[in-house]
């Protein structure tokens, strides 16, 4: 597996974090992905504390099978443990981009992506599967709005001005042709 380069991509201003074979379900863990995608920081981990404290749930809009409706949403859920795993997530990220360099109050979620890990078979005789799922952030500073004044062509007077000085040039030409003789 080949080594990104960071100079090639453009990605320099990009902080990432990572979590590999973490025991939650990949299910909750795309619906969470999903719901937090392109927010800002602060704002995303305000969101899992809720989730957490069972205060605000998770629109399921994928896995939305067999789903009671809540509040302000069709289907969704209160996924505590995958809630865990992502503030954590995100507080790490914001650590990586304040070791950057970055503004840590002006983060914003540029990718955020849950993939299925492989299954341990766990017990002896009676084996069966747990749920793994790998995390992967990236965090980027929100860049400053600048507020840029239309460029307008040349104003009124000064399109006049310019015909007026075409037609000298060419008026004086004409006249160069009229007389036969050039003076140059």
């Amino acid at each position: 597996m080949a080594k990104t380069d960071n100079l090639a991509h453009g990605t320099l201003d990009v902080a990432r974090a990572k979590a590999l074979n973490l025991s939650i379900s990949t299910k909750h863990s795309v619906e969470i992905s999903n719901f937090l995608r392109y927010k800002k920081t602060d704002f995303a981990k305000e969101l899992m504390e809720e989730v957490i404290e069972m205060k605000r749930a998770v629109p399921f809009t994928r896995y939305d099978q067999d789903l009671g409706h809540k509040a302000g949403m069709m289907g969704g859920r209160f996924p505590q443990k995958a809630a865990r795993e992502f503030l954590r997530l995100i507080k790490t990220a914001e650590a990586n981009a304040q070791v950057k360099g970055f503004d840590t109050t002006n983060l914003k979620i540029v990718k955020l992506v849950a993939n299925k890990a492989a299954i341990p078979m766990t017990g002896s005789r009676l084996r069966y599967a747990t749920k793994r799922t790998h995390l992967e952030i990236e965090v980027s500073p929100i860049k400053a709005k600048v507020k840029q004044e239309k460029k307008k062509g040349a104003t009124g007077t000064e399109k006049k001005e310019a015909k007026d000085s075409t037609k000298k040039d060419t008026s004086s030409k004409s006249k160069k042709s009229t007389t036969g003789v050039d003076t140059q």
